[in-house]
């Protein structure tokens, strides 16, 4: 079956870092999902909004999704977005970060959007060569790879050989061709989002795995970013529950049909690239 994708918008007149007060659509929408990360959210938000201001070529947003949080995270996120005109904030009512992704990524306008884990444990260097591919129509989806030839990566043992092990189990049990499914570093065209969003049923750390899956079963195309990785030694994931769920996705896929039908092409709305304009925030 061949996929037919709607082209990536032009790139002409794109260069306007920052947030556009006209209103117009970002090429880029970078979402942080967020429970219970009062304590690291404005460090992470203000280091990635420096970041995007001073290294990405093109117009931006940040949007923190707060997963129900039950601390001070939505207050503090709330206070940082009306002093930064580039960041948004999403207060969702359930926790779970694949819900979380599926529903702002589904509402965004930007051209692509992308995540990051609020721990920055990615180094934001690798942000620029992770949408370029998008951006240029060579690729529908991109991932940060700490598994892949070039990647470094600094984590304690019981955590590589996890993460190793289950994308071993991945490429022999679900014949995966990517390295890595659960880096916190992705980033999906919009038009692609739109097709492949609806068919991904997980709402917790699976989305990733099953998102990935699914792209690969329709020929779509990913590309690898080789990333410098520091294990964050404050992580609250739980690593049993999230493997059990993981093996539970698996188990699911492995049963599933081999591809299903993809939601139909829409046209893409106008968007911000096309737009000559330059706006610069700081």
């Amino acid at each position: 079956m061949t996929i037919t994708l709607s082209q990536p918008p032009s790139l002409a007149g794109a260069l306007r870092p920052g947030s556009d007060p006209t209103g117009a659509a970002p090429v880029l929408d970078v979402v942080v999902p967020v429970y219970n990360e009062e304590r690291d959210l404005e460090p992470c938000v203000r280091r990635l909004g420096r970041h995007l201001l001073t290294e990405f070529p093109y117009s931006f947003r940040v949007t923190v999704a707060d997963n129900a949080s039950t601390d001070g995270t939505l207050h503090v996120a709330r206070r940082l977005e009306a002093q930064l005109p580039w960041l948004h904030v999403v207060h969702l009512p359930a926790k779970g970060r694949g819900g979380a992704l599926r529903q702002v990524w589904s509402a965004s306008d930007a051209a692509v959007m992308a995540y990051v884990d609020v721990d920055l444990s990615t180094d934001l260097g690798a942000l620029l060569p992770l949408v370029a591919p998008l951006l240029a129509g060579h690729s529908e989806i991109a991932i940060g790879s700490r598994l892949a030839r070039g990647a470094r990566v600094v984590r304690g043992p019981k955590r590589e050989i996890i993460s190793r092990c289950y994308n071993v189990l991945l490429h022999a049990v679900l014949g995966a061709r990517f390295t890595d499914a659960q880096c916190g570093f992705k980033a999906i065209r919009s038009d692609v989002a739109a097709r492949l969003l609806p068919l991904v049923e997980d709402t917790s750390w699976f989305f990733d795995t099953e998102l990935l899956v699914l792209a690969e079963r329709n020929d779509m195309r990913i590309h690898e970013v080789p990333v410098d990785w520091v294990d964050d030694p404050d992580s609250r994931v739980d690593i049993v529950r999230t493997a059990l769920d993981d093996l539970r996705g698996v188990a699911r896929l492995l049963f599933a049909p081999a591809r299903k039908s993809l939601v139909p092409a829409r046209p893409q709305p106008a968007s911000a690239l096309a737009n000559p304009e330059r706006t610069v925030l700081r």
